[in-house]
């Protein structure tokens, strides 16, 4: 949460949360060069970077190998699943799948959004194209993905992007009706996503309250972003960074420490670090979680 007092900044573990698409990674390619300094000394200084994204656990698994995250969490599809490392888990109580990963469910599943998609788009006649609705060849002209990354992209699990072509009247009667459901549109940068009641902002808090939990410390936490879905996310943390996006989409969080970088993708993401962990005595080395806490 936005707290108004800071853990101590001289002895808290640090935790740094990012958007992925525009924010760490360049917003036309998977390209994070501007941002690789920083990268290598958060990982020397034991801090981890949890990308939080609305990219689906199928895509970001192949892309934490590449970033060199693979011993930190990741949320996925804007906060419906959190998948945890082996330092994260609960040993007696959460059994990891085959790639040694626990994969926790904090929204609604996929199957059940999809059929109430079809039920308002009868009932409302509202003028919509889901992302699993698009033929592939599409969606890959209109995100610029490859074949095999379109297709990871459409491995939803607890959200769906769709594209909205009704006007702002149909668009606030579709949200109303959704939100009979447990449900919530978001936009995101490309597509509008509906998914549950979980989204960035509580999945953050939830990963905070975890580390907390195994450390028996709070942690100081920084987040940036660069959409309107990264809000939440941004208010649930000490200080939070606003990178300029392509989209031209208003992003205003409520929070007291923030700073707004002048570039934007990953460079803007490493103007945003250096803003707030700048200085050489800033961040200091904080051990990780025990490895399988009970």
């Amino acid at each position: 949460m936005n707290a108004l007092t800071l853990p101590d900044t001289a002895s808290a573990p640090r935790l740094l949360f990012t958007d992925l698409d525009g924010s760490l990674l360049d917003p036309c390619r998977d390209d994070w060069r501007a941002a690789r300094p920083w990268l290598a000394r958060l990982k020397q200084l034991d801090v981890p970077v949890i990308p939080v994204t609305c990219r689906t656990r199928s895509e970001i698994l192949p892309l934490r190998q590449a970033l060199g995250l693979t011993h930190t969490p990741f949320i996925a599809e804007s906060g419906a699943l959190v998948g945890l490392p082996p330092a994260w888990r609960h040993a007696r109580l959460e059994r990891p799948g085959p790639d040694g990963l626990v994969v926790r469910a904090l929204g609604v599943d996929i199957s059940f959004i999809r059929q109430r998609l079809r039920v308002w788009r009868e009932r409302l006649g509202a003028r919509f194209t889901t992302m699993s609705e698009m033929p592939l060849d599409e969606l890959m002209a209109f995100t610029g993905l490859g074949e095999s990354d379109a297709r990871l992209a459409r491995m939803r699990e607890g959200s769906e992007p769709l594209l909205w072509h009704g006007d702002d009247r149909s668009l606030a009667a579709f949200r109303e009706g959704l939100a009979g459901d447990g449900l919530c549109l978001v936009r995101g940068g490309r597509f509008w996503h509906v998914t549950g009641t979980s989204h960035k902002g509580s999945a953050v808090s939830w990963l905070i309250e975890r580390f907390a939990a195994l450390r028996g410390q709070r942690p100081l936490t920084l987040a940036l972003g660069d959409g309107p879905n990264d809000v939440p996310m941004l208010e649930a943390v000490d200080h939070a960074v606003v990178i300029p996006g392509s989209h031209g989409l208003e992003v205003v969080p409520q929070q007291q420490r923030l700073y707004r970088s002048k570039a934007n993708g990953p460079a803007g993401w490493a103007e945003g670090v250096s803003h707030w962990w700048g200085r050489a005595e800033s961040v200091r080395p904080a051990a990780m979680v025990a490895a399988g806490a009970s």
